[in-house]
């Protein structure tokens, strides 16, 4: 199993101090955690992408190009690029940019994205924003595959025997489909034969699990070997500590001020307790054994390979935070990955192809 640390670059009120952080100490806050993450033997670093408050998740490729300058080996995620909102052209740019930047490090969640802000800023609706990343997924593919593409579409101009550049430094790139409940996004990476990574953060885990039969099912309907579908999934919540009550005692500020938040926004409240919140919907919260036992349990539901944990401190005391980091990696991830065997990341890059400084500084992420 592979373990990738997440973030939306959230600007909120500490919960426990009230503080407010500014905008550069958080971006450099998550910069830190990227560091971190690949100290502590993650595999993987990903940043969201929302385009309204209280996120500072607008450009993932500036953050992950600054992530790659500073790192070596850690994979470097996107989760999710809603390229329903961007141009695929510039799209394949940039991300072609830091592709070859990060020496092949990057891999892409992409997904049609949510809120509201997202209408006003860009035009795109609920009416047409699957149409939207189906077609802007469709020329992403082909720029990232050849030198010269020719192509037309409803939603930008036509293209001509067109090369955009840079070419990016992996011949092929994964690109996974994120969901959380549509079978849009799911048809699409069956039909295409990608990988589907499942939201997995707001519900119960029976409608996720549901998705992912789906998308199973419509991957051999498409003709694709059952055995070559791949699966990653989200957690909802995460902390680990050497004892449950430790765990909970750290992890309630949090959801406390999670909850406080929902219905002072009106939000459906999903989950009134923490224990019912622990008990029923994906979050890690616990010792190390009670995570290892739980992640088992969906692994049965979800067949998954790749879990995503979040990367904020959410106002927990900072040896809680960085403990939970490391105990997690030293008695969590082993077992897990023991358990549940895992395909490599980074399949587009070659390691032949390396320069030898950059092979040696990846041969800690492709196993």
């Amino acid at each position: 199993m592979k373990f990738l640390l997440f973030t939306l670059v959230t600007r909120v009120p500490d919960p426990t101090t009230g503080r407010l952080p500014g905008t550069r100490e958080r971006l450099r806050d998550v910069v830190e955690q990227a560091r971190l993450a690949e100290d502590l033997g993650y595999d993987g670093f990903a940043v969201g992408e929302r385009h309204e408050d209280p996120f500072l998740s607008a450009a993932p490729p500036v953050i992950l190009s600054h992530i790659a300058a500073v790192t070596s080996r850690i994979m470097l995620f996107t989760a999710v690029t809603t390229l329903s909102l961007l141009d695929p052209v510039r799209a394949f740019e940039d991300y072609s940019t830091l592709d070859n930047l990060s020496g092949g490090r990057l891999e892409l969640i992409i997904g049609k994205g949510n809120g509201s802000a997202q209408a006003e800023l860009f035009q795109v609706t609920t009416e047409d924003q699957w149409d939207r990343n189906r077609e802007g997924y469709d020329l992403f593919r082909a720029l990232w595959a050849s030198e010269s593409v020719t192509w037309s579409g409803r939603f930008r101009p036509a293209l001509t025997e067109a090369k955009a550049l840079p070419r990016p430094w992996q011949p092929k790139i994964r690109i996974w489909h994120g969901s959380a409940t549509s079978r849009d996004s799911v048809e699409l990476a069956a039909r295409h034969g990608d990988p589907l990574f499942s939201a997995n953060v707001t519900n119960p885990i029976e409608p996720y699990a549901e998705l992912v039969r789906h998308y199973r099912e419509r991957w051999e309907f498409h003709g694709h070997n059952p055995a070559d579908a791949l699966v990653g999934a989200g957690t909802a919540g995460f902390h680990v500590a050497r004892t449950s009550q430790q765990a909970l005692d750290a992890y309630r500020p949090i959801f406390e001020a999670r909850l406080a938040l929902a219905r002072r926004l009106g939000l459906p409240i999903v989950f009134e307790t923490l224990d019912d919140f622990v008990a029923r919907s994906s979050a890690l919260v616990g010792s190390p054994e009670q995570v290892i036992d739980k992640v088992g349990r969906q692994h049965e539901r979800f067949g998954h390979e790749v879990i995503h944990l979040s990367a904020e401190r959410d106002g927990r005391p900072e040896i809680d935070y960085l403990d939970s980091l490391a105990l997690f990696q030293t008695e969590v991830a082993p077992e897990l990955r023991r358990r549940i065997p895992s395909r490599p990341l980074a399949t587009g890059v070659d390691a032949a192809q390396l320069d030898p400084l950059v092979r040696t500084e990846t041969s800690g992420v492709i196993p």
